[in-house]
C-alpha cells in the first residue's frame, strides 16, 4: 500500500504507528554514486569454483560497495554468463545480516538487519528476508523504523517495498514508525517566491594494503 510521504497529516498520522496487513511503499534514495564503486569484501577464508562461477567467503564476511556496507557470517557470489553477479548473506544462529547505506544530498543513513540479504549489483536491488527491520538515520536519530518479512530496496527506481507475508503465507503484519520531516522547523514569515520548474536534462575481493 502506497504511501505519499509528502502529505503532513498522513506523515503525522503515521508517526503514531501504522500497522498495513499487506504491504507498504516508501521512497528509497540510496546513494548513487554506489553503483559504479567497487566491492571490496573481507571474510576469514574464501572458496572459488570456476566451473559453477560460485564464490564463497567464510567467517565474519564484511562487504563494503561506496557508502554501503553488508556484515555476515556468510557470503556466496554467482555470476552468469552475462557477467550479473548476486551475492547472498547468511547470518549466523539467532543473528541477522547487518546492512548500512547513505542516503543521497542529505545526512541520513539507511540502516537494518535481516537473517537473509540478497544483493544484485546489476539490477542495484537489496532484499532482506526473515526477520526484516529498517531504520532511517537522521544524524544519530532514528527517524523511521519498519520491520516486516521482506523488506526490498529498489536504488533504480528509488522505492522500498516491505512484505509481511512470506511466500507460505505466513508472517505478520507490516508496521512502520514515520516521523515527520521538518516537523520542528519555524516557517519563515516571507518565504520566497517557488523558482520556476524544469525538466532537467563488480564483485571483487579486498585489496590487501
Amino acid at each position: 500500500m502506497p504511501l505519499k510521504t509528502t502529505s503532513p497529516f498522513r506523515l503525522f498520522f503515521w508517526s503514531l504507528l501504522a500497522l498495513c496487513a499487506s504491504g507498504l511503499a516508501l521512497p528509497s534514495h540510496a546513494e548513487k554514486a554506489d553503483r559504479e564503486q567497487p566491492m571490496q569484501i573481507e571474510a576469514d577464508s574464501m572458496r572459488h569454483d570456476e566451473a559453477r562461477q560460485l564464490t564463497q567467503f567464510l567467517g565474519k564476511v564484511q562487504a563494503t560497495k561506496g557508502t554501503l556496507v553488508l556484515r555476515a557470517s556468510r557470503m556466496e557470489v554467482q555470476q552468469d554468463a552475462k557477467g550479473r553477479q548476486v551475492a547472498r548473506l547468511w547470518a549466523a544462529p539467532s543473528e541477522r545480516v547487518f546492512f548500512r547505506q547513505k542516503r543521497e544530498g542529505v545526512n541520513e543513513f539507511t540502516e537494518g538487519e535481516a537473517e537473509q540479504v540478497t544483493y544484485d549489483n546489476q539490477a542495484d536491488i537489496i532484499t532482506l528476508s526473515q526477520r526484516a527491520e529498517v531504520r532511517i538515520l537522521r544524524g544519530n536519530q532514528v527517524a523511521d523504523q519498519l520491520n516486516g518479512h521482506t523488506i526490498v530496496f529498489n536504488n533504480t527506481s528509488e522505492v522500498m517495498t516491505v512484505d509481511g507475508q512470506a511466500a507460505n503465507g505466513q508472517g505478520q503484519r507490516v508496521r512502520a514508525i514515520l516521523t515527520p520531516r521538518n516537523a520542528s522547523a519555524p516557517t519563515p514569515p516571507n518565504p520566497p517566491a517557488a523558482p520556476s520548474l524544469r525538466t532537467s536534462p563488480s564483485l571483487a575481493p579486498a585489496q590487501k594494503p
